[in-house]
Order: C-alpha cells, then structure tokens, then sequence
C-alpha cells in the first residue's frame, strides 16, 4: 500500500530537466542538453552543397533541443550554408523567412599564419507546423570549414526562455 504513494513521490520529484555536459563525439564542440541526447548523421543538401550532418537532440516536453555539425568544402560555403540552414528551417515552421528578432556578425583573423573564417547568426521565430503554432529559436555558426546549427524548437509554451538560454549559452566550438 505504501509502496504506490512513494513511487509518485519519487517521480514528482524527478527533474523535468536533467542537463548533461555532452561533447560531440568528433571533439568538435560542447553543449549542455537537458536530457540525454540520441545521435544520427544523414547527407543533407543545403542550396545544391551536399554535406554529411551530424545531428544530436533530445527532447523535452515536446521542445527538442538540437545540435547540427558539418564540414563544407571551404569557409566560404561553410558560411553560405548558415543561411540556407535558417531558411530550410524558418520553412519547416512555416515562418518562411520572417523571423522575428535575428542578428548576425562576421570576422576573420590571421593568427600563426592560418587564416580563421567566423560567422554567425540569431534568429528567434514563429510560425505554425500542423496546424500547431511554433517557436524556434537558434544560433547559427561557421568556423572555418566547420558550421553548427544549435536550435529549440516546438510549441512556444514548451520553450521556457531559462531553458532555451541555458541550452544556447552553453554551446562552444572546441
């Protein structure tokens, strides 16, 4: 009789969020998520470049936190490709480019001779996917060759704005 009332004891107390230090397994970057990521790699074409991502994600309460990395094959697609990745996504939520709020910056430096490329955007969305409105929110990043998409994404109640800033102020590139 007791044992029923201490296991919902137990599970309300579990955390809804149980963030987790992940490092994508090329060493590539680091994230914390809030909830244990699964990992896929699948060829994606972004505006004609054909390029293996690697997605990690975990979801929620209906909001999935995601993690996109791929290599271009030069810096300058690297930064085309930030772009075609926000639209192909903006659509995805039936935003179609009008995004809400988004910021961009760019600069390069040449440190022990090496040339380094960066780029990266913000964007925060809504748009509606099945009838159902939705939020996205996502920093977008070129390094080099490399580029990252970091994204939230799902219905706008189920992005608390702690949550989603934990999430994107923790990525780093390594």
């Amino acid at each position: 009789m007791l044992l029923l009332p201490l296991l919902v004891l137990i599970a309300a107390c579990s955390p809804k969020y149980n963030w987790r230090d992940y490092t994508a397994a090329d060493a590539s970057y680091r994230v914390l998520f809030p909830a244990k990521p699964s990992s896929t790699t699948r060829e994606i074409d972004l505006d004609g470049m054909k390029v293996r991502m690697t997605m990690a994600a975990a979801e929620v309460d209906g909001a999935t936190f995601a993690v996109g990395a791929a290599e271009a094959p030069d810096a300058a697609r690297a930064q085309a490709a930030l772009e075609a990745m926000k639209l192909a996504l903006l659509r995805n939520i039936g935003a179609d480019g009008a995004a809400t709020s988004a910021s961009a910056s760019a600069s390069s430096s040449a440190g022990d001779g090496k040339r380094d490329t960066r780029a990266s955007s913000d964007i925060d969305a809504t748009g509606t996917s099945r009838g159902r409105p939705m939020r996205l929110v996502g920093h977008f990043e070129a390094r080099g060759k490399r580029f990252f998409q970091v994204i939230v994404v799902g219905p706008a109640p189920a992005l608390p704005p702690e949550q989603v800033e934990q999430f994107l102020t923790s990525f780093s590139v390594l």
